[in-house]
């Protein structure tokens, strides 16, 4: 193998950088460290302001989190602004033990048209963006025994096959439409998407780190409190805040997120293609 290693992510919580850098440093160590990591996180809104362009001598582990069951609509503008020019690509995606629907497939139809070779897949659970019980604390330690057993299982791919060809993963085609959460009687919650977190005035003190971590740029600066922008509802302001000051006390919301932790309670294991 004679690869430029390039790890791309959108992570608001961490979960998808820690898979993706797992396999992308797991692949840089069996190669003997003979090619640089390169490094591209494209949560903040300020990076995916810039393409990323790669040649046919790149390898790019690309991953992003499963939102509703398939690639997040915002960033589908950012990820067709990616050029492959005929570079390897591996398609990851993280969901919160839920299921991964056709995140996967998306994924891949999306770089093999911006002209990339999806060698290989995998879908992997991270701890869900709503919850701290539904995937707990995962990647776990047996996640990422499977996330090194996938980059062994890449990097000998790399080095036995002549010519790399394009993997088949699990999805449809045409794709699902996007999961879509329901009230205790069974009907959806269309105005989901405009429910915000809150802000404890008691708790907040005024750091700013949600405002500086919000991948959509959405909470003002100046008073944190305020979202001027969409929430994706990722859990970064939430998970992230060190004095626990945001919080979502919406009863659609509660009640969806307390349906997800009874529903899917089950452990889910990873599933990847090669």
């Amino acid at each position: 193998m004679n690869c430029t290693m390039n790890a791309m992510y959108f992570s608001p919580t961490d979960t998808t950088k820690t898979i993706v850098s797992g396999i992308a440093e797991e692949i840089a160590e069996l190669s003997n460290g003979s090619k640089p990591l390169n490094t591209i996180d494209f949560t903040l809104p300020r990076v995916r302001e810039q393409s990323a362009s790669f040649s046919k001598d790149d390898l790019v582990i690309i991953g992003v989190p499963v939102y509703a069951g398939r690639v997040p609509n915002v960033l589908l503008k950012y990820l067709d602004t990616i050029t492959g020019n005929g570079a390897l690509a591996v398609a990851v995606v993280v969901f919160g033990n839920r299921d991964y629907d056709d995140a996967l497939v998306e994924l891949q139809d999306i770089l093999e048209s911006k002209n990339f070779t999806v060698i290989a897949g995998g879908a992997f659970i991270g701890e869900h963006a709503f919850s701290k019980t539904l995937g707990g604390a995962r990647p776990d330690e047996k996640d990422m025994k499977l996330v090194s057993d996938f980059a062994s299982q890449v990097y000998t791919k790399l080095n036995t096959e002549d010519i790399l060809q394009t993997i088949e993963v699990k999805g449809n085609r045409p794709y699902r439409g996007y999961y879509v959460p329901k009230d205790k009687d069974g009907r959806p919650l269309t105005e989901f998407r405009k429910i915000k977190p809150k802000t404890s005035k008691d708790d907040c003190i005024d750091c700013k780190h949600c405002a500086e971590l919000c991948p959509m740029g959405s909470i003002d600066f100046d008073d944190t409190s305020l979202i001027s922008g969409i929430c994706i509802k990722c859990g970064a302001c939430i998970k992230k805040c060190p004095k626990g000051a945001k919080y979502f006390d919406d009863p659609d919301y509660i009640g969806h997120k307390q349906e997800l932790e009874v529903t899917f309670a089950r452990r889910r294991e990873p599933e990847i293609f090669i």
